[in-house]
């Protein structure tokens, strides 16, 4: 993979960083990514519609455009479950299971499904990466406590873990959203070769919008003051200010722009996998910027990961 193409990625990962924090810092988030997504997609539609009619109003093969409505419909099913995951546990337990899980499953779809098929070298790029991730975010912590609940639920039906259960919940979500990420992933990484790029995002991102939208205002009910809510530790007043939230809107597609770009440049086993840095530069940051983790050792601990991560992508570029 080109050293410019690890820049691309790298540079997308702290953009969702960003993206994320400010959706899990909202009141209402599935709302807030309602309101993120109307703002980004009013954002980009007027240069994509001067860009269409500027170079001739160029149609779409029936076969892209299929692959673009796909690829909207499980990115609207990303937000959702994403907002979800976020309103009953924290960042730092639904980021990494569901940046982790996507990994996994896209460098399965990529050389089991499209045929792709990664060099021995890169093969321990991808093995690095996914082991700094680990090593960083430790997941099976967040297992470790779902069971050691469920234990406690079957010795006595009164007892409760309040925290226990938004991991349980948490988790669930934070899953299904890293099959989310995994699908579309696959998708893009065939519908964005056979058009150009700015072409099919721009009939992704309306796609992704409406089906928010429809699922916001006919399916799902207003965010409540429950014992979910506490746990999370978020304000369910309502969704963040529309500033706010189309910030974080732009900053999503913006993102995922680039990232389209990416795969027309690269295979999706070697993006996907490099993509999931984000965890641990969301894990560095902390631990050297604002002094995260309980002691020395686990900052060591996740820095340690960190430059694990940064070998698998030198891999991956050679």
């Amino acid at each position: 993979m080109p050293p410019g193409v690890v820049v691309l990625v790298l540079v997308v990962a702290v953009l969702h960083v960003a993206w994320n924090a400010l959706l899990k810092t909202s009141g209402d988030t599935l709302r807030t990514a309602e309101r993120a997504m109307i703002v980004g997609v009013a954002a980009f539609a007027p240069p994509v519609l001067i860009g269409w009619w500027v170079i001739g109003r160029p149609g779409l093969e029936a076969g892209t455009v299929a692959l673009a409505i796909v690829s909207g419909l499980l990115e609207a099913a990303y937000f959702i479950c994403l907002a979800e995951a976020y309103r009953r546990g924290d960042l730092s337990v639904v980021y990494p299971i569901a940046r982790g899980t996507a990994p996994v499953l896209s460098v399965a779809l990529g050389v089991s499904v499209l045929g792709e098929r990664l060099a021995p070298i890169g093969i321990v790029g991808v093995a690095a990466l996914l082991t700094g991730i680990l090593l960083v975010q430790r997941p099976w912590r967040v297992v470790g406590a779902i069971r050691a609940r469920i234990a406690r639920s079957h010795a006595s039906a009164s007892s409760t873990d309040p925290t226990a259960a938004s991991l349980v919940g948490a988790a669930e979500f934070a899953m299904l959203t890293g099959v989310m990420i995994a699908g579309y992933s696959a998708v893009d990484s065939v519908g964005a070769r056979q058009a150009p790029v700015w072409l099919y995002a721009g009939v992704v991102f309306p796609v992704c919008a409406i089906a928010l939208v429809a699922w916001v205002r006919l399916v799902a009910r207003p965010s409540g003051h429950g014992a979910s809510a506490q746990a999370a530790g978020t304000d369910r007043r309502g969704p963040a200010p529309w500033l706010r939230s189309g910030a974080a809107g732009t900053i999503s597609l913006g993102a995922y722009g680039l990232i389209l770009i990416a795969y027309t440049l690269a295979p999706l086993t070697a993006i996907a996998p490099l993509r999931e840095s984000s965890v641990v530069i969301a894990s560095a940051w902390g631990a050297l910027r604002m002094g995260e983790g309980v002691d020395a050792r686990d900052r060591a601990r996740r820095l340690g990961g960190a430059g694990l991560v940064l070998v698998g992508a030198v891999l991956l570029a050679i």
